[in-house]
């Protein structure tokens, strides 16, 4: 039976008991990312991620912690997203003691050491400049920016080279220490779990006490500018082999009532190998090697996308093969049987991954803590069965819309208008 308890100081637990399984999953999750800070601040979340690896009080550098846990063969890693970071370790239940050990050490005692500050900073700036350099993962970035333009969640999580280079070592402890606050925590975890092991967060996790002067910032809702085709397209020069490319529209939130039919829409279009974007664009041209859609959803709003690398001297051939089946399912809209594959495939994925401890603590802290709400994967699949056609074929007539179509493409093109005459000739959705 799942556990849902607050300590006094605040800090949220959940703890989720998963049968045949060995080991423990320990989730700790904060409300704090990148769409929380001001532009001055961008990347502070990623760069506080690092710093909680550098050394404590009890272990004062990043071999001393690491050496803990390689000792008894954990698995463990941390991430920073937008609306939400999070640290995790995946370890034997024997081992449990040492994990919570680690990680309440790593979140309330890190020293920020002046010299490890220094060093992290240029790690963070080669990583950054890693991720600029790989096309297939910076267009993901340059698509965020160009629909939340102007908006804090239009930002980079890691956040710019500049920004990086400026940000003092004092900001960061300040930020740190607003946004740490026991009361903006969650420990998730599942497993081999039990009372002993309640009591053990109990001892590493409730005796720690935050008295802020300030509270957390909350994050502004986006509001999506008017603005003409040509304004949302953007391109960035590479002169590469394979263009990456990135077609959009702004979509739903987390609390909206049809997020689980966008969700069966993206399977539909490319959310597997029988998908029909995946049969047209691949299969039967070649146009690809991969293609795949679905969404992206925040407590405020939400984005669709379809998202491919293509062959660059056909990449306006694949764009009239996109954007036809897009215009397809708005006209003609789903079959019963694409309804029905979709709904068993989403099922079979869910009951997969439930196996594995880290994604069922996964699973309930992120929709505890950004949806607010406890779900069961077993309410979510019905949820999804109640799905009908008709709402899936509405959805895709509501978010397809030309008016409201973004595209972002990383590759060896320099100019706008070629893009331009392709998409308005494609007639996109102009009912």
């Amino acid at each position: 039976m799942l556990l849902n308890k607050r300590f006094k100081n605040g800090i949220k637990l959940l703890a989720i008991p998963t049968k045949g399984t060995e080991a423990v999953s320990v989730l700790v999750l904060a409300r704090v990312g990148s769409r929380y800070e001001k532009q001055s601040l961008n990347g502070a979340s990623h760069f506080i991620e690092h710093m909680f690896f550098k050394g404590t009080k009890k272990r004062p550098d990043n071999l001393s912690i690491a050496r803990v846990l390689d000792g008894v063969g954990a698995e463990y890693n941390a991430f920073t997203a937008k609306d939400h970071t999070g640290y995790w370790i995946k370890v034997d239940k024997n081992k449990l003691e040492i994990a919570l050990d680690v990680l309440s050490d790593i979140i309330f005692n890190s020293v920020f050491e002046k010299k490890s500050f220094e060093k992290e900073r240029r790690v963070i700036m080669e990583e950054i400049k890693m991720y600029e350099d790989n096309s297939l993962m910076h267009v993901d970035d340059l698509f965020e920016q160009n629909i939340y333009r102007a908006t804090s969640l239009g930002r980079k999580i890691s956040g710019e080279i500049k920004n990086i280079k400026k940000i003092k070592r004092e900001e960061l402890l300040k930020f740190r220490n607003i946004c740490y606050q026991t009361n903006n925590l969650e420990i998730i975890l599942s497993g081999r779990v039990n009372k002993k092991t309640i009591n053990l967060v109990k001892k590493y996790f409730s005796d720690h006490q935050t008295s802020p002067k300030r509270k957390p910032e909350g994050f502004k809702k986006v509001k999506l500018q008017k603005l003409s085709l040509k304004q949302r397209i953007n391109i960035v020069y590479r002169d590469v082999k394979q263009a990456q490319l990135i077609i959009g529209f702004p979509a739903y939130s987390y609390f909206h009532k049809s997020i689980n039919a966008l969700g069966i829409l993206g399977i539909i279009l490319g959310g597997n190998m029988s998908s029909r974007l995946f049969s047209e664009v691949r299969v039967k041209r070649g146009l690809a090697y991969y293609i795949k859609a679905g969404q992206d959803i925040y407590e405020d709003i939400g984005s669709f996308s379809i998202k491919s690398g293509l062959d660059k001297e056909r990449i306006f051939e694949a764009i009239s093969v996109i954007s036809e089946e897009l215009k397809r399912i708005t006209l003609e809209g789903p079959s019963d049987d694409e309804i029905k594959r979709a709904k068993d495939y989403l099922s079979g994925q869910l009951k997969l991954s439930m196996e594995d401890s880290s994604f069922v603590a996964t699973w309930y802290g992120h929709h505890d803590l950004l949806e607010r709400k406890i779900i069961s994967p077993e309410q979510k699949l019905k949820l999804i069965e109640k799905v009908s056609k008709k709402e899936v074929w509405r959805v895709a007539r509501d978010v397809f819309k030309f008016d409201k179509l973004y595209l972002s493409l990383i590759g060896p093109f320099k100019k706008i208008e070629p893009f331009l005459s392709v998409l308005r000739n494609c007639d996109i959705i102009k009912r």
